[in-house]
């Protein structure tokens, strides 16, 4: 993950301040594919791209057998402070290095993903709506509400293929943490959103819909504050 970025000097000093839209729903619900098709629809360089996996906290401190069984799954696993000072670096038109994290060893990697200010900020993930400083900063609040079959299946077959797991491995994983904390810390945020997108539904038309309304609220954004040494008259 964290493989998307802005492009380079998407940002600009004196730039409008970004439009941040947050697109949260339960594991597999299909929140990187409303996410891409969102950002394809708008001009070229004019979004950056945060997933919150990419945020989840490196133990070091663990082996590797106790890292796998870590509770991944809960609000205290990911690293908010960090997004959320990201998220003002943005804001203030500074460009953030993204952690990259490896899911085979449960370890953040030593490189990172440079992510350039831009017109609008996509940020999505599981638990993206349950950290109130990360709602603050959203002007848009999605949730992406898919059945639980489909968002399982999705998972088993992400898990095997991208992440090394084996379908045992998924399946405990899933009864042990992913359920419940889906009941306790994700589902519960759908009622945080300001729009909720059925799977199954038309989602061509809500696509079609927001980036509408994106274009719109990006033409009337604020100026972004000026980064410290940017010079100029005060």
């Amino acid at each position: 993950m964290g493989d998307v970025k802005s492009e380079e000097g998407a940002g600009q000093a004196g730039a409008t301040r970004p439009l941040i839209i947050g697109i949260g729903g339960g594991t597999g619900a299909g929140k990187t594919t409303i996410s891409r098709a969102i950002m394809a629809d708008l001009p070229d360089r004019s979004a950056a791209y945060i997933q919150h996996d990419s945020y989840y906290r490196d133990r070091p401190e663990l082996n590797l057998e106790q890292r796998a069984r870590q509770n991944y799954d809960h609000p205290e696993s990911l690293d908010n402070d960090l997004l959320v000072e990201h998220l003002d670096a943005l804001i203030a038109n500074q460009p953030i290095e993204v952690p990259i994290y490896d899911f085979m060893n449960h370890r953040r990697k030593d490189e990172t993903t440079t992510v350039h200010p831009a017109p609008v900020v996509v940020v999505e993930g599981i638990l993206i709506f349950a950290d109130a400083r990360l709602n603050a900063r959203y002007d848009i609040k999605i949730f992406i509400d898919t059945p639980p079959d489909i968002r399982v299946l999705r998972r088993i077959r992400r898990d095997i293929e991208q992440r090394g797991r084996t379908f045992d491995d998924v399946r405990r994983q899933y009864y042990a943490t992913v359920r419940p904390m889906h009941y306790s810390f994700v589902e519960p945020t759908k009622y945080h959103a300001d729009i909720i997108i059925p799977e199954g539904g038309n989602t061509r038309v809500a696509i079609d819909l927001l980036v509408r309304r994106i274009r719109h609220q990006t033409e009337k954004r604020p100026k972004a504050p000026k980064s410290p040494g940017s010079g100029g008259a005060s």
